[in-house]
């Protein structure tokens, strides 16, 4: 595909645009081959046509685009020379991924944070916790991420360096391009077939190419054989080390296992809020990208408990007349462009899922329109169905443009029930809340007979989950359909892992009269990236006078300005240096904070 040139200058944002979906459509398509294992062949062949979609958009970008261009030099020297952000143990070296604020942006993410607080965990009354960031391996096992955050990872036999392998051989085959730039193109073709599918080969295929490029180790050596390597910090905790620990990769995990107490916290009430801000880890491979990845970070998270059958808000009509940039998953696949549209209509539109979510969208927008984030460089990004986990309802992150492109810094995500019921599935704990009815009403249920004796046979030790889960269904008929669907048309089933077939039980379908309903709750969880956040406002708050490029300037708004204002000297005079000292004093006590240049700084 190449560009158009006689493409005319107002029309190139639509061709842009539309080539754009065509990449985001694409790139489904190769995400979905490799989820369902596809052959090698066909899946390098979707990912060149990927590429060449990305190089025609980048290419019409780059021709007809009017963006100024960003100086990340004179603003990266900024950000280093004002002491912002610089490298951790930089005497030392410093560490990939590894950074330390400075006393400017140390006020800047504490004043941000402070207003975070204020917009979401007081006007909301949430209730916020601070829980531990060592995490018992049950824990993390329980909700999947001992699992997962997995690359395939090599070593050097000599000294035990690690490395990712995928990388090598992109790296390998890179090399091996720039050697030989005569060489003919079906075979440089090849090479980067080989290239670009790198990181959806098994570990098998990915040794043999390693081979085949005859990869060395730094020693010399060939490398170790692929393995699996999980981002999160293992540890051990205890003196013993037979208990395995991990520095958690997100917040989240500590509210869901503590939900029962925070039920009781808030009186048993639904729909309820939990919060938390704290430092996440993941071991990153690759860290780059400045601070947008890096090992440890600050994240702020909001898990909303609501009843799953009803996810309106009563505070949704207080937005929803608030305008955000959507970019949906349907136009992500078709025209490429985004809707500037109210919340309101976006939830009557089934755009948005729900109230719930969609007010916690609209609020976000705001913290970020209140701190200062250029509004028109912000946009709410829809997760496609290939990139959704499958008990998700509905995704949008919210994308923030950089120099760097979009950057995803807030997820909001309509999670269902699944969290709490896999820790309440693996710890046998209710996690479950009531809804009060104002009358009684009647539901159908399913009545169970067990055969004891075929149960004991099957399931021995387990059959006191298998009958319990078969209970917990046969609450309500709805739950208990496709169980009774099965056993009907197959004659057997599978809950939770367990087969279970027509001999063991018989049901009826009765209904019954109740007061409450007890259900788990689904969760509304808002997951912001601080460290994200914090690089973004510094990029959008940074500009060079004109005429002028040495003359760089961070214009904050005053809520997060990390100096309200200064306190200068006209005169070494000691008496005077006396009154303004203690001047200072009394605006420190009123929480402002001085910069007292010179001889009058106190610090």
């Amino acid at each position: 595909m190449t560009v158009d040139d006689g493409i005319e200058d107002e029309h190139w944002q639509d061709k842009l645009d539309a080539l754009n979906a065509q990449v985001t459509k694409q790139g489904a398509h190769v995400r979905q081959l490799k989820k369902d294992g596809a052959p090698s062949d066909a899946i390098a062949e979707a990912v060149a046509a990927l590429q060449e979609l990305k190089i025609s958009a980048e290419t019409l970008h780059k021709e007809y685009s009017k963006e100024e261009t960003f100086n990340r030099k004179a603003f990266d020297d900024l950000i280093l020379r004002k002491m912002f952000v610089v490298p951790a143990f930089e005497i030392h070296g410093g560490v990939k991924g590894l950074y330390d604020l400075g006393p400017p942006a140390c006020a800047l993410k504490a004043a941000m944070i402070d207003i975070w607080r204020k917009h979401f965990v007081l006007n909301e009354s949430m209730l916020e916790m601070e829980c531990t960031c060592l995490t018992p391996e049950a824990v993390l096992k329980t909700s999947g991420h001992v699992d997962r955050f997995t690359d395939l990872m090599v070593k050097d036999p000599e000294n035990g360096q690690c490395f990712r392998a995928d990388k090598l051989l992109e790296d390998a085959i890179d090399n091996l391009l720039d050697e030989n730039p005569t060489m003919p193109t079906a075979e440089k073709e090849d090479h980067l077939r080989i290239q670009r599918q790198a990181d959806a080969y098994s570990p098998e295929e990915l040794d043999e190419m390693l081979i085949k490029y005859d990869c060395k180790a730094p020693s010399g050596q060939a490398y170790s054989k692929s393995f699996p390597f999980n981002l999160m910090f293992r540890t051990s905790i205890g003196p013993e080390g037979t208990s395995v620990g991990y520095l958690r990769p997100e917040t989240a995990q500590g509210l869901f296992v503590n939900f029962k107490r925070l039920l009781d916290a808030n009186a048993q009430k639904m729909p309820f809020a939990a919060a938390q801000i704290g430092l996440g880890f993941r071991n990153e491979i690759a860290p780059r990208s400045g601070l947008l990845r890096v090992r440890e970070f600050c994240m702020g998270e909001i898990e909303h408990f609501v009843n799953p059958k009803d996810k309106s808000h009563t505070n949704f009509s207080s937005v929803a007349d608030k305008k955000l940039v959507l970019f949906g998953a349907t136009d992500q696949l078709t025209s490429g462009k985004t809707k500037n549209i109210s919340v309101g209509e976006a939830v009557r539109a089934g755009l948005i899922n729900n109230e719930t979510l969609a007010y916690f969208m609209a609020r976000t927008q705001l913290f970020m329109e209140r701190i200062g984030m250029d509004p028109t460089r912000c946009r709410f990004r829809q997760h496609l169905k290939t990139e959704m986990a499958h008990y998700a309802a509905d995704c949008w992150d919210l994308e923030i443009q950089t120099s760097y492109g979009w950057v995803e810094c807030v997820g909001h995500a309509d999670r269902a029930c699944y969290d709490l019921e896999v820790h309440a599935k693996q710890t046998n704990t209710p996690m479950l809340a009531t809804l009060k009815l104002d009358k009684p009403q009647e539901i159908e249920i399913a009545k169970l007979k067990f055969n004891r004796k075929a149960l004991g046979q099957a399931f021995k030790q387990d059959q006191r989950t298998v009958s319990g889960a078969l209970e917990a269904l046969a609450e309500d008929w709805e739950d208990f359909a496709p169980i009774a669907e099965g056993l009907e048309k197959n004659g057997k089933v599978t809950v939770d892992g367990f087969e279970v077939t027509s001999e063991m039980l018989t049901y009826t379908k009765n209904k019954k009269m109740v007061h409450e309903i007890k259900f788990t709750p689904s969760v509304i969880e808002p997951s912001f990236g601080i460290g994200r956040i914090l690089y973004s406002l510094l990029e959008h708050s940074f500009y060079q006078r004109d005429f002028d490029e040495q003359r760089c300037v961070m214009m904050f708004k005053p809520e997060v300005a990390p100096q309200k204002c200064a306190v200068l000297p006209i005169s070494s005079c000691p008496e005077l240096n006396e009154v303004v000292r203690s001047r200072v004093l009394s605006f420190i006590v009123q929480c402002v904070c001085i910069d007292c240049a010179d001889r009058f700084s106190l610090s």
